[in-house]
């Protein structure tokens, strides 16, 4: 038998329609499953930055534990190192939220029914939402006008989302949780403004 008769000879028209075909977004073809598209945030200005599954507990939050805080965090990094830490499966750290400071955007790590690990005590991670912010504890310049406002926002959200009173006794600081040697967010978070924020977003 001829091998070349058998093989079958594609048109140049063919091969181009293939080309141009490879070059069509996944999403977009016929019959392409839902799981090709952006994973919905729970804070819709939110931008959706996955922590690796390797930083945190999966988990039907607030069917299998109440929400009953919000821990605020400092990172001691940049927004972009801090993400990448957070997907870096070695690291074993991550936050629901992260806050960049020149411009108050938000990406959502951790699903909110999922149980970060950010609080360094695993019944204050079972019971809370946290919340990362660009910065240093010792370098008030990175807490903008619009990281304030962005985050009371977000917090504002979330208390009404599950009940939890817009108060410093459920709005929290890293530094308050039992256990930690963590000093975030620092001596120059001004509590009295976020809360402020909080009540009148």
């Amino acid at each position: 038998m001829d091998k070349d008769r058998a093989r079958p000879h594609l048109s140049r028209r063919l091969l181009l329609k293939g080309a141009a075909l490879t070059a069509v977004p996944y999403a977009l073809l016929p019959g392409a499953p839902a799981v090709a598209q952006v994973q919905a945030v729970d804070y819709p200005p939110a931008e959706w930055q996955p922590a690796s599954i390797s930083n945190y507990t999966a988990s039907s939050r607030p069917i299998s534990y109440a929400i009953d805080r919000v821990i605020i965090h400092v990172t001691q990094e940049t927004y972009g190192n801090t993400l990448a830490i957070f997907q870096n499966p070695l690291k074993k750290v991550s936050a629901h939220y992260m806050v960049r400071s020149a411009d108050g955007h938000i990406a959502q790590c951790v699903r909110e029914a999922d149980i970060a690990w950010h609080a360094g005590n695993w019944d204050y991670n079972t019971r809370s939402i946290g919340i990362e912010h660009e910065g240093w504890v010792d370098q008030p310049a990175y807490f903008t006008d619009a990281l304030y406002e962005q985050s009371a926002k977000l917090t504002a959200a979330i208390c009404t989302k599950y009940g939890i009173p817009k108060d410093r006794e459920h709005i929290i600081g890293h530094y308050q949780v039992p256990g930690t040697d963590h000093t975030d967010p620092g001596p120059y978070w001004d509590w009295v403004r976020y809360i402020r924020l909080v009540n009148f977003a």
